[in-house]
């Protein structure tokens, strides 16, 4: 594996991890009430996630046969009610002051449960890897797989270094307290817009297939 191509999918990981969506404005916005360490527990959780499609992204470019439709159907349906129920709590949450964000009583948990549910993670993962590792196709094999993923792995960790050294600053803490309650909405109507793209993309796998 040749240092041009480790440099190329760590570069792939980082874009891939601080590319914004749900799971960005909600680090900072958990970052805002309750500090770095709150973002950064939702990122580890969110790791796992990141590990899982950016693995399905690699083993896709090397040439592993793609799982059955069935499976990625039901996980879509799944993603679907999730990120609908998750926004949905989000847009109706009450009260005075900037609201409690998504994920702060439990933030390890709900940056698991977002980052495996995260209907754009493999389709957005796999167009990064490919575009920044197309042209080293003739390295890429089963032998170099474990070492794309530890790139990858350092691009994703390097990501939300930055994400949290952003998240923490002052200024940006005080635009998310201020207007907390807008944030959180925000959030919530782009988890539940997400849940139902999720859900009209298994829809129509499904309804292809029948």
């Amino acid at each position: 594996m040749s240092h041009s191509l480790f440099w190329a999918t760590v570069i792939a990981g980082f874009i891939y991890a601080v590319t914004p969506g749900p799971a960005f404005l909600a680090v900072f916005a958990l970052a805002a009430q309750h500090g770095r360490q709150a973002g950064a527990r939702f990122l580890f959780g969110h790791l796992a996630g990141d590990l899982l499609w950016g693995g399905l992204a690699l083993a896709a470019i090397v040439g592993v046969n793609q799982i059955g439709p069935a499976l990625f159907e039901a996980l879509g349906v799944g993603c679907g009610l999730y990120l609908v129920y998750l926004g949905g709590k989000a847009v109706l949450s009450r009260g005075d002051g900037g609201g409690a964000p998504i994920g702060s009583l439990r933030p390890i948990r709900a940056g698991l449960l977002f980052g495996v549910t995260n209907p754009k993670a493999y389709p957005v993962s796999l167009a990064v890897f490919t575009a920044l590792t197309v042209g080293y196709a003739s390295e890429i094999g089963w032998s170099t797989a474990p070492g794309l993923m530890g790139a990858a792995v350092l691009g994703f960790l390097l990501g939300y270094v930055v994400i949290l050294f952003w998240a923490g600053l002052p200024l940006v803490r005080r635009f998310f307290l201020k207007h907390g309650r807008v944030v959180t909405r925000v959030v919530g109507v782009t988890f539940i817009l997400f849940g139902l793209k999720s859900l009209t993309d298994a829809g129509r796998s499904i309804a292809s297939r029948a």
